[in-house]
C-alpha cells in the first residue's frame, strides 16, 4: 500500500480533504443533518433516532470530531454534540469556493 502525500499539498487542500473525508459516510451525514436539526444533540439521541449501535454512533462521532466539524460537551454520563461553528463555515466557504471557480462552458473532452 502507498503512503499519501500530503506533504505535496497545501494545508488547506489537506484541511478539506479531511472535512470532507469525515463526512464521506451516509451514516455521518445522517448524524450532522440530526444535529443541526436539533441545534445540539446527546449521543442517546442519535442510537434511538437512526437505528444504529450505540459503539457504531461513538465510532461515527469521533471521526466527526476528530476532523473538527462537531464539539462536544460532557454533561453527566452523556456528551451533547454540537456543530463547531468556525469548522462549518469554513468547509462551507471552501466548497462554495470550488463550484463557484467551474465557469461550465462548452465540454472539454
Amino acid at each position: 500500500m502507498g503512503l499519501t502525500k500530503t506533504a505535496i499539498f497545501t494545508d488547506e487542500q489537506n484541511r478539506l480533504a479531511m472535512q470532507l473525508k469525515a463526512i464521506a459516510h451516509p451514516a455521518r451525514i445522517a448524524i450532522l443533518q440530526h444535529i443541526i436539526k436539533a441545534n445540539a444533540c446527546i449521543c442517546g439521541d442519535l442510537v434511538g433516532e437512526l437505528g444504529l449501535a450505540q459503539a457504531t454512533i461513538s465510532q461515527h462521532l469521533k471521526e466527526l470530531k476528530n476532523a473538527g466539524l462537531i464539539q462536544g460537551t460532557i454533561e453527566g454520563v452523556s456528551v451533547c454534540y454540537c456543530i463547531e461553528p468556525m469548522a462549518w463555515k469554513y468547509l462551507q466557504h471552501q466548497i462554495n469556493s470550488m463550484f463557484a471557480s467551474y465557469k461550465g462552458g462548452n465540454s472539454c473532452c
